[in-house]
């Protein structure tokens, strides 16, 4: 028996999924170790071997925040010192940037602190035109200055990035070698390679984040790979990349920028697929974590992907602040996201306001209630409410102390009055009007009416809040998967392995640029065909995916076209995503062909998911309850019954107020909400 094992490392709780060939499946739970990430992954894995044998496990697929908690300057992940090659005359565009302010009105507004420090960013001596054609000769002496600079301050993490590399990176090779061959152990990052597309700001930026996080992420996958190696794994280990796709682990570490937004990109991978089984065209993904919650937007079984982020960058109400972060030019899942999680910490304002967030109680010491921390958090107030289990999570295995939580709400409640439960109440308020604004940036504030939308719910704490925050974007219906508090996990399990190739190509969108196209593609085909054979993807397991960005001449941003037939059907499929998009298309204005990129997927086995017969809805059988306990609807505690997922079958239905636990979350179905197992065993809620 083979077993396909999914890891994802969370920011409270590291979740584990495994998948056996005849559709068994084991869920494992355990605290993250924010220190040492890879830690808690091994724990997850060793849970999992207590009961089976290293050689059944055929897969390990793991997501991890490791990149982006290096950029945020968690402590014992400092970033290295880096060294910025590029052209005479170009040092400083990492600081100068684009005009984007994170705070237009703020006279001093403090700039993100570049990566590669100025006296750290050399200059060499050449100078190539637009079209790749050389007008300045490289100059052996500058490059050996530069080497040499390099070597004497001991600098590892070294990124080169020249005057339009994009179109012909020779000169970035030889100066390359010339710091090789004078630090054998530095780790060097070319533009040419990480990110070969126009734009020099945004191209540099990528590069040099890329730099700074090698040395971090390669030592950390080589602890994951030693690890796993000294239980007896000897499977291929995957890692989540933020467009979706998964890499093996010599291909991640050569590109750490790719997984910067590594975790959250499995949730929605998962979304997508249970979303595309149950045939619904357009989904919301809502996950909610321990310490943040976030929405993503899926049309046809599709995320939405986005072409860059900014990395460290910061968030208002769960909007990317423009100017605050570092620009990463790699697609990544489109997700909106704010700091509201179980975790959340709740709090009093200078004028005796009630707050929730943004700061996290994380994993270490965790909610009151866990028996360590005595702040008031997200999940102390669920717990007051008696929404949450006020005795223990995870099937009895983990203790819950709703005494502790009681007291660290009554801290924040007493100058407020002392109504202890009146407290939680706003407090989770709070955090479900926090969280609806992530969805209205994904649904209504780009154009689509909620309404269309079905709401899937995961994350340990998503279940729990999802009829509240579905009320207030008006979504009439939700899906609770089987296993939402590791939904993410299962989504390493539904993900393919995929490698991206992009050639720079600006120009009108004619019969020359698509004859350009054509070459790039097939260029750039070959390309991701060798990089799936390096990963040991079958040749009959791959497919490519061409792809134009295109914009209408004189704009700033692209859209992404996928496999045009001819370019009257890339041009017309880019007006109707710009309308779709932005609400209208303009289709008289000329149009410009700006990227060719090819996506190479490597297709992996997937969980499978087949319906049974649910035989009409009716009431759950009397072994499905597990008793009843007063919880709070909203207005006051009223008699709620509990039901035992496990005992649920398909076709069992109930009105709520209703309460609905498992191993892994809790399900709270509001007073005006009906509850349903459908033949996958999702709950589908539909709002009375």
């Amino acid at each position: 028996m083979s077993w396909r094992v999914g890891i994802d490392i969370g920011g409270t709780f590291t979740d584990l999924v495994a998948l056996a060939g005849d559709g068994r499946l084991v869920r494992a739970k355990v605290a993250s170790t924010p220190r040492a990430p890879e830690a808690g992954l091994l724990v997850a894995l060793d849970a999992l071997l207590a009961d089976i044998a290293p050689d059944e496990i055929a897969i390990v697929a793991h997501a991890s925040t490791i990149a982006t908690n290096a950029l945020l300057g968690q402590m014992h992940l400092e970033l290295p010192r880096v060294a910025f090659v590029t052209t005479e005359g170009f040092r400083d565009v990492l600081e100068i940037g684009r005009q984007n302010r994170s705070a237009i009105y703020d006279l001093n507004v403090t700039r993100p602190r570049p990566l590669a420090r100025r006296e750290d960013r050399l200059v060499v001596r050449e100078r190539r035109l637009a079209d790749g054609s050389v007008l300045v000769a490289l100059d052996a002496p500058s490059v050996q200055r530069a080497a040499a600079t390099v070597a004497e301050r001991g600098i590892r993490a070294v990124a080169v990035g020249l005057l339009h590399a994009d179109i012909d990176g020779s000169h970035e090779r030889v100066v390359a070698d010339a710091i090789r061959a004078a630090s054998p152990e530095a780790e060097i990052s070319l533009s040419s390679e990480i990110d070969p597309q126009y734009r020099e700001f945004e191209r540099f930026s990528t590069t040099v984040v890329n730099a700074a996080l090698a040395p971090i992420v390669r030592a950390y996958l080589d602890r994951v790979a030693t690890g796993v190696r000294a239980r007896g794994v000897r499977a291929p280990i995957f890692v989540m990349r933020s467009d979706g796709g998964m890499a093996a682990l010599d291909s991640a570490a050569q590109l750490p920028a790719t997984l910067i937004e590594s975790g959250p990109a499995s949730g929605v991978i998962a979304a997508a697929y249970v979303g595309r089984a149950l045939a619904l065209d357009d989904v919301l993904s809502f996950d909610m974590g321990g310490t943040t919650a976030k929405a993503g937007t899926i049309f046809g079984g599709v995320p939405e992907v986005s072409a860059s982020f900014e990395a460290a960058g910061t968030t208002h109400s769960g909007r990317s602040v423009k100017g605050s972060g570092y620009p990463v030019r790699f697609p990544f899942i489109d997700l909106a996201e704010v700091s509201a999680g179980g975790g959340t910490i709740a709090w009093l304002d200078a004028a005796g306001s009630l707050r929730v967030g943004p700061t996290s109680a994380g994993a270490d010491p965790g909610p009151a209630c866990y028996g360590h921390g005595d702040r008031p958090t997200v999940t102390d107030a669920n717990v007051v409410l008696r929404r949450s289990n006020p005795q223990a999570l995870l099937d009895g295995a983990f203790p819950i102390d709703a005494d502790r939580a009681r007291a660290a709400i009554a801290s924040v409640a007493a100058p407020l009055g002392g109504d202890v439960e009146r407290t939680a109440a706003g407090i989770v308020t709070l955090v479900d009007a926090e969280m609806a604004k992530v969805l209205r940036i994904v649904s209504v504030e780009r154009g689509h009416d909620a309404r269309d939308f079905t709401l899937l719910a995961f994350g340990g704490g998503g279940p729990l809040h999802a009829c509240a925050v579905a009320d207030e974007i008006a979504v009439a219906r939700i899906v609770v998967p089987p296993h939402p508090g590791v939904f993410s996990a299962y989504g390493l399990l539904a993900a393919d392995v995929r490698a991206t190739a992009v050639r720079s190509l600006v120009a009108p969108a004619g019969d020359a640029a698509w004859s350009r196209a054509q070459a790039l593609f097939d260029e750039l085909a070959r390309a991701g065909d060798a990089a799936l054979a390096d990963q040991e993807i079958p040749p009959a397991e791959r497919t490519f995916v061409r792809e134009l960005d295109l914009r209408y001449v004189g704009q700033s941003t692209e859209l992404t076209v996928v496999a045009p037939a001819s370019l009257a059907a890339a041009v017309e499929g880019f007006h109707q995503r710009h309308e779709r998009r932005y609400g209208f298309a303009a289709r008289r204005d000329p149009v410009e062909i700006v990227t060719v990129r090819v996506v190479a997927v490597g297709t992996t086995p997937k969980p499978r998911l087949v319906a049974r017969d649910t035989g009409g809805p009716r009431p759950p059988e009397p072994a499905a309850l597990r008793g009843r306990r007063e919880v709070y609807d909203g207005r006051a505690f009223v008699d709620t019954p509990v039901y035992d997922r496990r005992r649920l079958r398909p076709g069992d239905a109930f009105d709520g107020p209703a309460v609905i636990e498992q191993y892994d979350a809790t399900t709270y179905v509001a007073p005006n909400w009906h509850a349903q197992v459908d033949g996958f065993d999702n709950l589908s809620l539909v709002r009375r």
